[in-house]
C-alpha cells in the first residue's frame, strides 16, 4: 500500500504570515505561496540533517539501506528519508514517510513525531519567513557596491540550521522593515544609558548628549523590551545578523537584540562590553603574525547601561581592508557569486582558511570562522586574497598554547578561556569545515575534492592530524533546540577526507 500524502495545507505561521501580507503588502501576496514548497523544502533538508547526525535519545537506531535511510524510534515507529550528506546546501529532501505517512511540512512532522511543541511552531515560523524572505527578491543583481549590500545577499540565512529564518515575535510588517535581505533602511535610535554606563574604548561625540552616554537601539527592542523611543535617530543597513548595522558613514553598529534568532536570544553582555577593547588589542596582536593574510574589525567601542537589554558594540567595517580594485565579501554571501562554481578556486579558498585557522589554533587562538564572521578579500580577477575576521564574542583561547610561543595572555572572560583542546578544536573545526568550507562547497564530493588538493601541503600540526584521523565536529543545532538546557550541544560528520561512511 502505498504512503498516504496528506494535503499540503498551509500551516498556521503560513497562514497568519499570508493574513499580514493581504494588510501590509498584498503584492507580495503570490511571491509568497509560490515560494512556500521551497522554503518547505530548504527547512526539511536542514531538520534531516539534524535527526541523522545529532544524538537524539529517542532514535535508537540508523539503518542505511540502497533507497536511503531509515531511522527507527524508541516508540516502534520509523522514518525514511534520503541517503543524508551533512555538507548539502541544496534542499534536496522534499518529503519524509513517518510509518506510511508523507509529510513534506517540517512543523507537522516534528509535532506528528511528538516532540516539543515550541521547536514545531519555531520550524513553522522558520518556513514561513523563509518564504517571504524569497518572495519578491530581484530576479537578477549586479555586482554590489558596498559591503552591506553583499551582505544583503544572504536571503536563507542559516545553511545548516532548521531555524535558518526563524524570527519569533517579529510580524510581517516588522521582518519587511528590519531584515537585510528585505533591503530596508532602518533609524536606530539612541537612548540614555543612565548613570550606570559602562563604556569601553572610544565613545563618539554624536552618541553623547554632553556628559550623557546614548546607545543605539534596534527599532524592535525599542518597541518590544524597552518600550521606549529614542531620543534622536539615525538611518543604517541591517547586515546579514539583522542586529548589526551599518551607517552611511563605515560604521557597523552591534545592538541588542532580546529575540530568539535561529538558536540565542541576542542581547550583549556586560562582561562583553567590559573586555571589548583587551578582546580587540588582542587579536591585533595575532592577527600580526599571520603575515598579512588575517585582518580583525577593531572594536573602537562599547557601551552598556548596565543591563544586556541596552548595549551597543562598535566596531570598523571590514571593506577598509580591500586595496584597490578588490573586494571584501563575506562567506556567506559566496554562494550568491559563480567563484565556488570551480573546483580551483575553492581549493584556493581551502587552502588560505585552512592555513589562517591552523596557524592561530596552534598560537592558541581557536576562531569561530563561520560564514557570518569570516571574509574573504578577493583580487580584482576573483582570487581569494586575505581573511578579515569581526565578532570576537566567541572566540577561545588557549594560556597554555600562547605561553608556549611566547604571548602573554590577555585579562579575557572566563568563558573564552580553556586549554582543553577538544574544546579548541570543536570552536574552529566545527566553523571552519562545516560553517565556512562546507556551506560553501555545498557537497560532500565537492569539499573532499578541495580538502584532498591542499591537506597534504599544510604544516603537519598536532591538530591537522587530529583533524585528518577524525570525525568532523559539529554544533549539534537540532538537539540544542530541543534541549532545555541552554549552551552548545556536539555531535560529528563523517571526515570529507576519509571513505564514504554510513550515519
Amino acid at each position: 500500500m502505498p504512503p498516504s500524502r496528506p494535503a499540503s495545507a498551509e500551516t498556521a505561521a503560513e497562514s497568519a504570515l499570508a493574513g499580514e501580507l493581504r494588510t501590509v503588502r498584498p503584492d507580495l501576496l503570490s511571491p509568497y505561496a509560490d515560494q512556500l514548497p521551497g522554503a518547505r523544502a530548504a527547512v526539511l533538508t536542514r531538520l534531516w540533517r539534524g535527526l541523522t547526525l545529532d544524538p537524539l535519545p529517542w532514535i535508537t537506531r540508523k539503518e542505511p539501506g540502497r533507497e536511503g535511510l531509515t531511522l527507527r524510534l524508541a516508540d516502534g515507529r520509523s522514518l525514511h528519508g534520503p541517503r543524508p550528506d551533512p555538507y548539502a546546501t541544496a534542499p534536496y529532501v522534499t518529503e519524509l514517510d513517518l510509518d506510511g505517512e508523507v509529510h513534506d511540512q517540517p512543523a507537522r512532522l516534528m509535532t506528528a513525531l511528538g516532540r516539543a511543541a515550541d521547536f514545531a511552531a519555531e520550524l513553522d515560523h522558520s518556513t514561513a519567513s523563509l518564504a517571504l524572505s524569497r518572495a519578491g527578491q530581484p530576479a537578477k543583481e549586479g555586482t554590489p557596491a558596498t559591503g552591506w549590500e553583499w551582505e544583503q545577499r544572504v536571503v536563507d540565512g542559516h545553511p545548516y540550521h532548521p531555524n535558518c529564518r526563524s524570527r519569533p515575535g517579529f510580524s510581517a510588517a516588522e521582518q519587511l522593515a528590519y531584515a537585510p535581505e528585505h533591503r530596508p533602511v532602518v533609524e536606530l535610535g539612541l537612548v540614555p544609558a543612565g548613570e550606570d554606563a559602562l563604556v569601553r574604548g572610544e565613545w563618539p561625540d554624536r552618541f553623547r548628549d554632553g556628559r550623557r552616554v546614548l546607545v543605539p537601539v534596534h527599532p524592535w527592542q525599542s518597541a518590544h523590551v524597552l518600550r521606549r523611543g529614542g531620543e534622536l535617530a539615525f538611518p543604517a543597513h541591517p547586515l546579514m545578523s539583522l542586529r548589526t548595522l551599518a551607517t552611511p558613514d563605515g560604521l557597523h553598529v552591534k545592538t541588542s537584540l532580546s529575540a530568539r534568532l535561529t538558536s540565542s536570544v541576542r542581547d550583549i553582555s556586560i562582561g562583553s562590553v567590559r573586555t571589548a577593547a583587551i578582546v580587540s588589542d588582542f587579536a591585533e596582536t595575532f592577527a600580526a603574525r599571520t603575515d598579512g593574510l588575517l585582518h580583525i574589525t577593531r572594536t573602537l567601542g562599547a557601551a552598556t547601561a548596565g543591563t544586556p537589554d541596552l548595549a551597543a558594540v562598535l566596531r570598523e567595517a571590514p571593506e577598509g581592508y580591500a586595496g584597490p580594485g578588490e573586494r571584501v565579501v563575506p562567506v556567506a554571501a559566496l554562494a550568491t557569486t559563480d567563484l565556488p562554481q570551480s573546483a580551483h578556486w575553492l581549493a584556493e579558498f581551502a587552502r588560505l582558511t585552512m592555513t589562517v585557522g591552523l596557524l592561530l589554533l596552534d598560537l592558541g587562538v581557536a576562531l569561530e570562522a563561520h560564514g557570518q564572521n569570516l571574509m574573504v578579500v578577493l583580487s580584482p580577477a576573483g582570487t581569494p586574497l586575505r581573511l578579515v575576521y569581526r565578532d570576537l564574542a566567541d572566540i577561545r583561547v588557549s594560556p597554555a598554547r600562547l605561553a608556549h610561543h611566547g604571548i602573554p595572555a590577555p585579562d579575557l572572560a572566563t568563558r573564552m578561556i580553556t586549554d582543553d583542546e577538544t574544546a579548541l578544536r570543536r570552536k574552529l573545526f566545527g566553523s571552519l569545515i562545516t560553517g565556512t568550507l562546507g556551506a560553501t562547497a555545498g557537497s560532500t564530493p565537492a569539499l573532499a575534492e578541495a580538502l584532498h588538493a591542499v591537506v597534504r601541503d599544510l604544516p603537519r600540526t598536532p591538530d591537522l592530524i587530529a583533524f585528518e584521523k577524525g570525525p568532523v565536529p559539529t554544533k549539534a543545532l537540532t538537539r540544542m533546540r530541543l534541549s532545555p538546557e541552554p549552551g552548545d550541544s556536539w555531535t560529528t560528520a563523517p571526515n570529507p577526507l576519509g571513505p564514504a561512511t554510513a550515519p
